[in-house]
C-alpha cells in the first residue's frame, strides 16, 4: 500500500509528460494580475465587480473545454487503433507468407525473408511519413540497396513499399506458389495496411478548426482576466493564488488537448511508434527462425 502511495505521488509530481512547462507563463500572468487586483482592492479602489461572473458562465467554458479535450482524445485513440491494426495485419500477413508461399527454387526462402522485412519497412516508412521525416538509415537493413535508393526519391514511401509487397505476392501466384484463395486473403491484409495508412494521414492532415481554437483561447483569456474582479472582495490577498490555480486548471486542460491531438510525434504523450516498429521487427525475426510443420514433413519425405 505504501509503495502504491509513493508511486502515485511520483506520477503526480513528475515533469515528463506534464503540460506545466507549456502553461507556466500563463499561470504566472494569472497570479500576477490577481495580486495586482488584490493590491488595488487593499487601497480601496473600486475593483470588486461580482456581477462579472455572469459574463462568461463557468459551465459554458467547461463544456467547451470538455469538447476540446474529447475531440483531441478521439484523434489520439483513433491513431492508436490504426497502429494496432497495422501490427495485427503485419503479423498475419507475415505468418501467411511464411507458411503459404511454396519454396520451389533455392532462392525462394531468401525472397520470402526480403518480403517479410518489407513488412517491417512498411511500418517504419509509415512512422517517418507521419512525422514528416525523410527515408533514413533505419530502413537500410530492411531492404535491398536498390530499393532503398529508390525509396529516397518517393513522395509517399509507404505506398511504394506496399507496391513491392503486392508485386511479390502476384509473382508467387504467377509461379504457382500461391493459389487464388491465398492470394486474395493476402491482398486483403495488404489493402488493410494501406487503409490504416490513409486513416493516420486523415488524422494528421485534419487539424482542429482554427476558428474554434481561436475562440476557445479568447474565452480562456477573458475568463481569467475577469476572475480576480469577481473574487477579490471575498478572498482579498488570496486572489492571486486562486487566480493562478484556476489558470493552471483551465490552461492545463486546453494544453492537454493540444498535446494529444497529433499523436505521431516524439512527445511523452504521443504514441510510442519507435517501440511499436521495433516490436514488429522482432516478431518478424522470430518468425523467420521457425520452420512450418508441413514444409518440414515435405523435406523429410524428400530426404527419405
Amino acid at each position: 500500500m505504501m509503495n502504491e502511495k509513493i508511486q502515485w505521488l511520483r506520477t503526480a509530481l513528475q515533469p515528463k509528460g506534464s503540460v506545466m512547462k507549456a502553461i507556466f507563463k500563463h499561470i504566472l500572468w494569472c497570479g500576477a494580475f490577481g495580486f495586482l487586483i488584490s493590491l488595488l482592492h487593499h487601497f480601496e479602489k473600486p475593483v470588486s465587480q461580482p456581477i462579472l461572473a455572469n459574463v462568461i458562465p463557468s459551465i459554458v467554458l467547461g463544456l467547451l473545454l470538455v469538447f476540446r479535450t474529447n475531440t483531441a482524445y478521439e484523434r489520439f485513440w483513433e491513431g492508436r487503433k490504426c497502429w494496432g491494426s497495422i501490427v495485427n495485419n503485419t503479423r498475419n500477413l507475415a505468418r501467411q507468407i511464411w507458411v503459404s508461399v511454396d519454396e520451389i527454387s533455392p532462392e525462394d526462402k531468401d525472397n520470402k525473408i526480403t518480403a517479410l522485412n518489407l513488412l517491417a519497412a512498411f511500418a517504419v516508412t509509415t512512422k517517418l511519413h507521419l512525422r514528416g521525416e525523410t527515408v533514413n538509415s533505419e530502413l537500410e537493413d530492411l531492404m535491398p540497396s536498390t530499393k532503398y535508393i529508390k525509396l529516397k526519391i518517393m513522395n509517399n514511401p509507404p505506398i511504394e513499399v506496399a507496391f513491392w509487397i503486392g508485386d511479390y505476392l502476384q509473382q508467387q501466384y504467377d509461379r504457382n506458389c500461391l493459389n487464388s484463395y491465398q492470394l486474395t486473403s493476402l491482398q486483403e491484409l495488404l489493402n488493410s495496411l494501406v487503409d490504416n495508412l490513409g486513416a493516420c494521414e486523415r488524422i494528421l492532415k485534419t487539424p482542429m478548426p482554427l476558428a474554434y481554437a481561436i475562440h476557445l483561447k479568447q474565452l480562456l483569456i477573458l475568463y481569467c482576466f475577469l476572475l480576480p474582479f469577481q473574487i477579490v472582495d471575498s478572498l482579498g490577498w488570496w486572489t492571486g493564488l486562486v487566480s493562478a490555480l484556476v489558470g493552471f486548471t483551465l490552461f492545463g486542460i486546453e494544453a492537454i488537448g493540444l498535446e494529444i491531438e497529433n499523436p505521431f510525434g516524439y512527445d511523452a504523450n504521443d504514441l510510442p511508434l519507435d517501440a511499436i516498429c521495433e516490436t514488429m521487427k522482432r516478431n518478424i525475426d522470430d518468425l523467420i527462425t521457425l520452420t512450418p510443420n508441413a514444409r518440414s514433413h515435405q523435406q523429410d519425405s524428400i530426404t527419405n
